[in-house]
């Protein structure tokens, strides 16, 4: 990228930090879920496979808000949509601690997935059209690491505030981010690739461009890489506190070892920002979902506190900083006239990943399924997704975007 399509310093810092807030309240949004239905199960005695329906709705909203946003952003501008998905998650946030049921909350969860999942692709789209090359890459990746702050503000709330006041406070304080919508949009401003277009194409001609000759092999390997990291990470993550609940440790001690865990995201965030410019996108992929594929199994078969501890902190280093590489990478394979369209469709469809993973788990957990085999199934999925990027990626490490 030139330096007449970048911004200068202090605006994309400015721009990091404004987005990555975004990002910080999407993951605490995503992460108070996961403890949530860990202390609705206990209050409106709820079944594994209503939690896994519970945890599958937030994913469902965001297969519909990531293909809606993606194609948006391509026509209306990445800041206009950033501050609309924002402002959608927010208030449905804020409104499910109204829910009186399952059922109202089901939808709530619906509407505020749709702009969960609208956010993060626009985002990281945004920020990798507003740098230089040499920076793109790891800025991108420290963007993605706001989202361990929010699982770690997250968790800090559900150890302090859902024991003590409820988790109706937990859902009230997801409305925050609404305040910061609002500041939001007069602080950033479009990417200076978005804006120095002459003829935004049509939908049909960006949906038929990220599966012409040239995208169709990079639009193969993302969806499958996008839906087995999103169906792992979601069936395991969300699934966390609950699990080590049901290991035997009792719900306050379970948010305390999964806010250990939690920790363990950012240094896996600045492993990777660093290494992504270092040793190559790919590279970068492979091998932290390898290593994230054997933290699974090890994770699944552990049965103390330490091991499940030190498996769960490896599980958060290795994973999140995969997905971190993956944010940066998807951008890049994508001409800025389609790009939010590329990254917002492989986006949903590895959510759909994410509606089956959470639900898959508690159908098994159902039927008294034991953990280890459950984790067997997410070392597979990850292993699928590794050989995907090996086989069909192309480097893209100090490469012009167009």
């Amino acid at each position: 990228m030139s330096e007449l399509t970048s911004l200068p310093p202090a605006k994309k810092r400015k721009l990091l930090f404004s987005a990555g807030l975004s990002w910080l309240f999407d993951a605490m949004d995503v992460g108070l879920l996961s403890f949530i239905v860990a202390a609705l199960a206990k209050e409106w005695h709820l079944g594994s496979e209503q939690i896994g329906l519970l945890t599958a709705m937030n994913s469902i909203g965001m297969v519909f808000g990531a293909a809606l946003a993606g194609i948006l952003a391509d026509r209306y501008g990445r800041r206009a949509i950033l501050v609309w998905t924002l402002l959608i998650f927010s208030v449905a946030s804020g409104l499910s601690a109204l829910a009186t049921g399952l059922g109202m909350l089901l939808v709530l969860r619906f509407i505020a997935g749709a702009g969960l999942g609208g956010e993060l692709p626009v985002a990281s789209t945004l920020v990798s059209e507003s740098v230089p090359v040499k920076e793109r890459g790891r800025a991108v990746v420290l963007l993605e690491s706001f989202w361990a702050a929010g699982w770690i503000l997250s968790a800090l709330i559900a150890y302090f505030v859902i024991p003590k006041y409820g988790w109706q406070m937990a859902f009230i304080l997801g409305a925050v981010p609404a305040l910061y919508a609002l500041y939001l949009r007069r602080a950033i401003d479009d990417s200076p690739r978005y804006k120095q277009q002459s003829v935004k194409l049509p939908l049909r001609a960006r949906l038929a461009s990220i599966w012409s000759g040239p995208h169709r092999k990079s639009t193969l390997m993302l969806w499958i890489l996008w839906f087995t990291v999103v169906f792992s990470y979601y069936g395991m993550f969300l699934w966390l506190p609950s699990m080590m609940f049901m290991k035997g440790f009792e719900l306050v001690k379970s948010f305390e070892y999964v806010l250990i865990m939690t920790l363990a995201q950012l240094p896996g965030y600045f492993t990777a920002a660093y290494l992504i410019e270092k040793l190559g996108r790919k590279f970068v992929l492979i091998i932290y979902l390898l290593l994230t594929a054997v933290s699974a199994i090890w994770f699944g078969t552990s049965e103390t506190a330490g091991m499940l501890l030190a498996a769960g902190i490896c599980l958060s280093f290795f994973n999140l900083g995969a997905w971190g590489a993956m944010y940066a990478y998807t951008p890049e394979l994508y001409p800025t006239s389609a790009r939010s369209t590329g990254v917002g469709m492989a986006a949903a469809f590895g959510r759909i990943g994410g509606v089956i993973g959470p639900f898959v788990v508690g159908i098994l957990v159902g039927q008294g399924i034991a953990l280890p085999s459950i984790f067997a199934i997410f070392f597979v999925a990850i292993l699928i997704g590794a050989a995907a990027v090996w086989l069909l990626g192309t480097e893209t490490k100090n490469q012009e975007i167009d």
